[in-house]
């Protein structure tokens, strides 16, 4: 089996495939002030709840947009599975054509996303990834990674919105019943989760002005299930999709 763990900037994912088949998938909290050690620990108890012998994983792959954690996260793989993890980066075989003006600035993640659903569900592409950022990638008939858009992210969105005002309350991400709120719960409720759908919808329809033929839309992302059943396109949710994209890159570099 092998251990894929994506590192966020707030929660990591930490999944194992057995072969094509996702045998695990849990997201944990990003803390920096964790050591290797004790993430090596909250690995170890991951395994044991799901019943998982440590010994069964032969080989490990990460991503990561927060390079402090990258080293720690490496270390922590080596003493829960005994096995050293790739990571994804320079040095690393993806198979993505990155066709932007300088393709060292793509994020890890984006590639791993790109990577995933183009061999999963084919070409054009649009994608959207939900996490403490929303970014939503381009990705042409070919198969090239033509560029996107990076958005505040829903929970950032309604931080910034919270803390910046003295009377607005903390409220859940849950929509209400009707996109015109009658009382300040529900007006929130109503701008973000209606407001975010209907950006995406919009960004979609913009980018297919610009590309050609009839790109799929896929999205993943710890929140694109809180927004997408809210979007009037069409939309594909795959909330494992960097722990596939991981997989195929392990396996591009190991048996290429």
């Amino acid at each position: 089996m092998i251990l894929a763990i994506d590192i966020g900037n707030s929660h990591i994912e930490a999944g194992l495939m057995d072969g094509d088949r996702l045998v695990m998938s849990e997201r944990i909290s990003t803390d920096h002030k964790k050591t290797a050690t004790e993430y090596a620990v909250l690995l170890h108890t991951i395994f044991e709840i799901r019943g998982i012998d440590p010994t069964a994983v032969s080989g490990a792959i990460i991503s990561s947009v927060v390079p402090p954690l990258t080293f720690v996260l490496k270390n922590a793989v080596k003493m829960a599975v005994g096995v050293t993890p790739m990571v994804v980066g320079p040095g690393v075989k993806n198979g993505l054509r990155i066709r932007i003006d300088d393709p060292r600035q793509l994020g890890a993640d984006m590639v791993v996303g790109a990577v995933g659903a183009i061999r999963i569900y084919g070409a054009p592409l649009i994608l959207i990834d939900m996490g403490t950022a929303t970014t939503i990638s381009s990705i042409d008939s070919s198969g090239d990674f033509r560029g996107g858009v990076i958005i505040p992210g829903v929970n950032v969105s309604l931080e910034a919105l919270v803390s910046g005002t003295s009377q607005l309350p903390r409220i859940s991400l849950s929509a209400p019943g009707s996109a015109i709120g009658t009382n300040t719960v529900h007006s929130m409720q109503s701008g973000i989760v209606y407001g975010q759908a209907s950006m995406l919808d919009g960004m979609i329809d913009r980018f297919r002005e610009e590309m050609e033929g009839d790109p799929k839309v896929i999205a993943t992302g710890g929140l694109a299930k809180v927004i997408v059943p809210y979007c009037r396109h069409e939309i594909t949710l795959d909330n494992e999709l960097m722990i596939k994209g991981l997989k195929i890159i392990y396996d591009r570099n190991v048996h290429s």
